[in-house]
């Protein structure tokens, strides 16, 4: 039997590449009629009552293809794609949605994805949406045939939003730019360029405001800032906070890395929504976490005496950071240069270790070290005991006063640009 369905397997993909459909579908009907869960033949009758304009008999016949391979990204793309047709918007998005949850670098998934938005009217969430696709898309001369439109679109998308950004970034920030000293308009416009996409950073690596022209300059020496002594001295209070609040709130660390289903994890995989990393937020992206600050008086005290990093939407930050036995956080980068990060160690065992990018170092209790995190960067637990250091952000040196609002003015225009359609 296996051996007969192979056959009619085999001449329905040649009637269907001849465009000989009808005799298609008859050998498509025959398969099913020996073996009616069979994925192939109902994804492929599923199409054909789409092509006849039968979209009630395509989504019925998707469906069972569906659950006959539940893993199948192609099929969920192909329920959207008849949901569009019956003007389910809500079905549409739903189906591309589980497509990517499923392989969040599906490329035509990704090209869906974008499509929605864009006709939706969400033209700059579009636009990363296409950007995404191009990033998992092989170089420009290997795009599929069945593909190249759809890229020839994206890429036309990705660079009318470089070009729209680049124009509302120069008009939002001209003031804090005229405020610069002349020495430094080089670097500012080439942040611009590189905030919008039209240019890459040279040294460091940011997620998101990279500020060119930086050194980059792995850990820094304490003797650059004047609170260290002072901080320093408070490690005890700080480490008996952390310890109450590990013992009597021990649900309040949350995984540091949460991504949603869809989202491309990359290096994360192993951590994602995983409590090996955790952490008990004091300030989360700019906003103070008051329910843990009140357990954390003395923790409070000594970080508002150092002028942390305060950036829109981005820091400061500060948290306790359990990195639990025999856990390798793997390499990765940061947000942004203009900040650096603070660790100060309060539980360290044997064998823990940390590198910036050539450098590596030990924690020691008590003795902070200061690091550009846009270098790449990588912690390991390899004890038998947790690791727990309390993270928090100052500015880098390096920038003058005039360069700070200039971080604020661009990661806010980066943000209301965003937030518009």
């Amino acid at each position: 039997m296996n051996e007969q369905i192979n056959q009619l397997v085999q001449a329905a993909g040649l009637a269907s590449r001849a465009g000989r459909w009808q005799e298609a579908e008859r050998l498509w009907m025959q398969v099913r009629a020996i073996a009616p869960q069979h994925p192939q033949a109902l994804y492929s009758l599923g199409i054909h009552a789409l092509q006849r304009g039968d979209t009630g008999g395509a989504v019925e016949l998707l469906q069972a293809a569906h659950n006959a391979a539940p893993d199948d990204p192609m099929i969920l793309l192909s329920i959207g794609m008849v949901q569009r047709e019956r003007g389910n918007s809500d079905g549409e998005w739903q189906a591309i949605n589980a497509a990517l949850a499923i392989d969040a670098y599906f490329l035509p998934g990704l090209l869906a994805k974008a499509a929605y938005l864009e006709r939706q009217g969400h033209a700059r969430a579009a636009a990363q949406a296409y950007r995404n696709a191009l990033t998992v898309a092989p170089p420009q001369p290997q795009w599929p045939d069945m593909l190249k439109q759809q890229l020839i679109h994206a890429q036309a998308k990705v660079d009318q939003y470089r070009d729209e950004f680049a124009e509302f970034l120069a008009h939002r920030v001209g003031g804090p730019r005229a405020a610069l000293e002349a020495g430094a308009l080089g670097r500012w416009d080439e942040a611009a360029s590189i905030m919008v996409g039209r240019s890459k950073p040279y040294h460091a690596d940011c997620n998101q405001l990279c500020v060119p022209r930086l050194p980059a300059i792995p850990f820094f020496d304490r003797s650059q800032f004047a609170w260290v002594p002072e901080l320093e001295s408070r490690t005890y209070d700080i480490q008996r906070e952390m310890r109450e609040v590990l013992r009597n709130e021990q649900a309040e660390f949350t995984p540091y890395i949460e991504y949603q289903p869809g989202d491309p994890v990359n290096q994360w995989r192993e951590l994602n929504h995983s409590r090996r990393w955790s952490t008990y937020k004091l300030w989360s992206y700019s906003q103070p976490v008051p329910e843990h600050l009140a357990h954390c008086p003395n923790t409070r005290a000594a970080l508002e005496a150092v002028e942390m990093a305060a950036i829109a939407d981005v820091c400061p930050n500060a948290m306790f950071s359990a990195l639990a036995p025999h856990t390798h956080i793997p390499p990765h980068h940061g947000e942004t240069n203009a900040r650096l990060v603070v660790h100060l160690p309060l539980i360290v065992p044997e064998k823990c270790t940390y590198r910036v990018g050539f450098e590596r170092r030990e924690w020691t209790v008590g003795e902070v070290l200061i690091f550009d995190d846009s270098i790449e960067h990588e912690a390991r637990n390899d004890s038998d005991e947790l690791r727990v250091v309390l993270i928090f952000d100052v500015w880098n040196p390096l920038l003058s006063l005039a360069e700070r609002e200039m971080v604020n003015a661009m990661m806010s225009a980066h943000r209301d640009f965003l937030a518009a359609r």
